[in-house]
């Protein structure tokens, strides 16, 4: 899908008060949970998980202004517990200062050619990129409608010694407690079925 443009979004983003350069010991006022999703989309996800939970705080990283702008169009007041980064992930140690403890993977691109792997938000790379951002266990959360991706995923969980706490190829079906994203709403309606984990690991 072609990224439309948006104008001056750049310069929106980057003024914007909810958008931050880095997570640090001053970004949130409290010591509550913190939880990040990576590749927020238009914040559909990450605004209605820091409404429904106020006492964890929220991190959304997008990559594109042009995406990230329309979450920020969706915040009408700004949450005390919601913070957005526009950044690459693959920096990712480079702007999160602070431990975290969850991260959110919902609906990642698949990047389903052999030689663009590294790119898969569950590749090993990325997974020893995470490792670095907790301190005693690390929870991952994936929602994807590709089951070349989840079958990947599982996989790549499994061989750096992940357990599963949920494992579902219906998540709809399934009593799990869920937000949907604007991806999902979509899907949902098509009655395209949702592979969910949730993933942890003692470190």
């Amino acid at each position: 899908m072609r990224l439309r443009k948006v104008k001056n979004a750049k310069e929106i983003v980057d003024n914007h008060p909810l958008v931050i350069k880095e997570l640090n010991n001053k970004t949130f006022i409290n010591n509550n949970p913190i939880s990040i999703e990576i590749g927020t989309g238009k914040g559909d996800f990450i605004i209605e998980m820091a409404k429904k939970y106020p006492h964890i705080n929220f991190i959304g990283i997008e990559k594109y202004e042009s995406v990230l702008i329309r979450a920020l169009e969706k915040t009408d007041e700004i949450p005390l517990n919601l913070r957005f980064i526009c950044n690459d992930a693959r920096f990712i140690n480079d702007y999160l200062k602070i431990k975290i403890n969850n991260i959110y993977l919902n609906f990642s691109d698949p990047w389903p050619k052999k030689r663009h792997e590294k790119r898969r938000l569950t590749s090993q790379d990325f997974l020893e990129k995470y490792e670095k951002l907790f301190d005693h266990e690390i929870n991952i959360y994936l929602k994807t409608d590709n089951k070349g991706l989840f079958a990947y995923s599982i996989i790549s969980l499994n061989n750096s010694n992940y357990i599963f706490k949920d494992l579902s190829l219906n998540l709809h079906q399934e009593k799990i407690p869920n937000v949907f994203t604007e991806y999902e709403k979509k899907f949902s309606s098509l009655d395209i079925t949702i592979n969910y984990l949730h993933a942890f690991k003692k470190i």
